[in-house]
């Protein structure tokens, strides 16, 4: 996990050229919960959006502060849950481990906050991805939600195509026709 490496001077999210955002989410609330042996930046709660990659969890913050953004890998992400309190807003809570070079040191538990709505959406896409880049395989564009186009819109993959070839069947070879034996 790193700290204030994935944001941009304008507030937004900065990601590789090999990864997209499959799924995003404004008006959430990052709280850590054994915040008294982090390091400052962590001790208050942040606002601002969250964003899911193939490879990880991104939280952008909204204004000026010491945390900026704050980036979960899931490799270093465990026992991650939802959450569905019977007063109060859903929430993701899980533990992160820092990376190597990452702005600290040590592991932190951590709320992400949905104040409106989309929790449940949002943790099962994570956790279905994180399964998925578990095992290596890539995440397709149907893997649950839909991917993220830059103008904001969703996109919709198209339907299987029927048959067991989806870009048409292999070319076909002629064969000469058998001799015929019979007289």
């Amino acid at each position: 996990m790193t700290l204030n490496q994935n944001h941009s001077e304008s507030g937004g999210v900065l990601i590789n050229n090999s990864e997209s955002v499959l799924m995003d989410h404004d008006n959430v609330e990052l709280v850590f919960c054994d915040a008294d042996s982090l390091p400052e930046a962590f001790r208050k709660s942040k606002k601002g959006s969250v964003y899911l990659t193939p490879y990880r969890v991104i939280f952008v913050a909204k204004g000026q502060d010491a945390l900026q953004s704050f980036m979960m890998p899931f490799y270093l992400m465990k026992s991650c849950d939802i959450k569905q309190p019977v007063l109060g807003a859903n929430y993701i809570k899980g533990t992160v481990s820092a990376e190597p070079g990452g702005g600290w040191e040590g592991s932190a538990t951590f709320k992400l906050v949905f104040a409106a709505g989309g929790a449940i959406e949002f943790g099962q896409s994570m956790l279905q991805v994180a399964a998925a880049a578990s095992k290596g395989q890539p995440v397709t564009p149907g893997f649950g939600g839909c991917p993220y186009m830059a103008n904001g819109a969703y996109a919709y993959p198209p339907p299987p195509a029927n048959g067991m070839y989806p870009q048409g069947p292999p070319p076909c070879y002629s064969y000469p026709m058998p001799p015929s034996g019979r007289s």
